[in-house]
């Protein structure tokens, strides 16, 4: 009766969620006595799950889930955590596991506890903290059904190594009839992804236009970051949506988040509050941004940057 741990990737790679999530199951595992056993989907390589702490995979080839299907991945894993008798179930707080998690919890007659942030306080009864009012606040909540499904929220147990050998298993569940088909995906490859991303370089109407992102877009490269903006950056067609932070854009829970030219109006400050670190540069000594801020630079952003990303240029050739 293992802890069954849903491991997220991307054309046949793990994302960094993946082992964060695995990270947490083996401690969860611990607090009650058992082993991990993870699924993957169409995952190339499957050992390096062992080095989080999972002792047992099963793994799922099928061209059916080939592109994320609610329904579909949440049928797969419920059949999953049926045929290994689980009791906990650990999720990530991504979009697709956001979407899943309800019908998994709806098959299995499962608990959900969405944006936890630490392992369980108690483990009877079932206890686990999670954030609250757009990250303003911490709830502890108790799960009391029999099978209990925890989404972790992004970053916040980071990434344990606790090497094990990770034996693998073929699974082959029934899948739905999707209903749906993806004819074709387009992603950039050559960027990092906001979801993954360890540093977010996010900017806004300060910018003035367009044609002065290639400063932000430099810093992100210097900084290995992704890049971000405000929802009215997007609105104008400065940037794509795909990029837009915030309450009603994607919610960011980076280590470093830089915001350049932002305000801080609250909806925005609502989907980067779980960010780590954050650093504002902003001409206006007032803007909002600053009362949420853990550093804040009051200047124009088309002085302080380009300085900025030469400092640390130098200091990265001197590493």
């Amino acid at each position: 009766m293992s802890v069954l741990v849903y491991t997220e990737s991307e054309q046949g790679a793990f994302k960094k969620a993946a082992f964060e999530v695995a990270s947490y199951a083996k401690a969860v595992a611990n607090q009650l006595g058992t082993t991990v056993t993870a699924v993957a989907i169409n995952a190339n390589d499957t050992t390096s799950l062992g080095n989080y702490g999972v002792d047992k995979v099963l793994n799922i080839t099928n061209t059916q889930l080939g592109n994320f299907n609610a329904n579909a991945y949440a049928s797969a894993i419920k059949q999953a955590a049926e045929k290994e008798d689980v009791k906990v179930v650990i999720v990530s707080s991504s979009a697709d596991s956001k979407y899943l998690a309800p019908l998994l919890a709806i098959g299995l007659n499962a608990g959900y506890a969405s944006n936890v942030v630490e392992i369980p306080s108690n483990t009877s009864p079932f206890t686990v903290k999670r954030t609250a009012f757009t990250n303003k606040a911490f709830e502890n909540t108790q799960i009391n059904t029999d099978v209990k499904i925890v989404g972790v929220s992004n970053n916040a147990f980071g990434l344990v190594e606790n090497t094990s050998s990770a034996t693998t298993e073929d699974f082959d569940p029934s899948i739905p009839e999707l209903g749906v088909t993806v004819e074709s995906v387009d992603k950039a490859s050559d960027k990092v992804t906001i979801a993954d991303a360890e540093i977010v370089v996010s900017a806004g109407r300060g910018l003035k236009g367009p044609e002065n992102w290639g400063m932000v877009e430099e810093l992100a490269d210097v900084l290995g970051a992704a890049t971000a903006c405000s929802k009215p950056v997007s609105d104008l067609g400065w940037r794509p949506h795909s990029e837009h932070v915030g309450q009603t854009g994607k919610p960011v829970a980076s280590n470093l988040y830089i915001a350049i030219g932002i305000s801080g109006a609250i909806q925005h400050l609502a989907g980067i509050n779980a960010s780590k670190v954050k650093v504002v540069i902003n001409t206006d000594p007032e803007a909002p941004f600053f009362k949420a801020a853990d550093y804040g630079v009051v200047g124009d952003a088309f002085q302080v940057v380009p300085e900025l990303i030469e400092k640390l240029k130098a200091f990265k050739a001197q590493q």
